[in-house]
């Protein structure tokens, strides 16, 4: 593997690295009627990241097929669908650009982006750990890492709810994001 040190880390070489689908994971969670977190997960996307020779000008892109989204109940699978949130007809992939790297402290880096949701853009901010560069026993480079972010869903138009007679909501304003990725050297 051709790597490299970098402020205490050992970074892969410059150049594209495409997300492994098969040892990554896109999830999110949200609550339910405020008292019980649901986890769901993407299951169709693709991605890639770009390593800049200076490291903190590197940029990364992600592509959802919103279809594929799983919460292991098909019935909200199918509302999930619906044009009461995803609206996957009218929008069948939400996107994610980066903008820039803004900070950064050992293996932890802060990222800014734009993210698209049923055509409504906005900037989201990602808390990134950097997981490690290796080879994988096919001999590809390989790097890991980890994302985490908050997002309100009402800021991209998905604003279905039912009021609760006990107070609250049944579905959270407030969505978990998380992914754990694997990308590997574009050949």
């Amino acid at each position: 593997m051709s790597t490299r040190a970098w402020e205490g880390l050992t970074i892969p070489e410059s150049g594209t690295f495409d997300l492994d689908a098969a040892h990554s994971i896109v999830g999110f969670t949200a609550k339910h009627m405020m008292v019980t977190k649901v986890r769901g997960r993407f299951q169709d996307f693709t991605g890639s990241v770009t390593i800049a020779e200076n490291p903190l000008e590197s940029s990364a892109e992600l592509t959802i097929r919103t279809a594929s989204i799983e919460t292991g109940s098909a019935d909200r699978d199918n509302h999930l669908r619906s044009e009461d949130f995803l609206a996957v007809e009218k929008f069948p992939e939400l996107t994610f650009r980066s903008t820039r790297v803004v900070e950064h402290s050992g293996d932890d880096f802060t990222v800014v982006g734009d993210l698209t949701i049923r055509d409504v853009t906005r900037p989201v901010t990602l808390k990134v750990e950097y997981g490690g560069a290796g080879t994988n026993p096919w001999g590809a480079e390989v790097f890991g890492f980890s994302i985490e972010t908050e997002l309100d869903r009402e800021d991209f138009g998905l604003t279905w709810n039912v009021a609760l007679e006990t107070g609250g909501v049944l579905v959270s304003k407030k969505i978990k994001i998380e992914v754990e990725g694997q990308a590997t050297r574009r050949a």
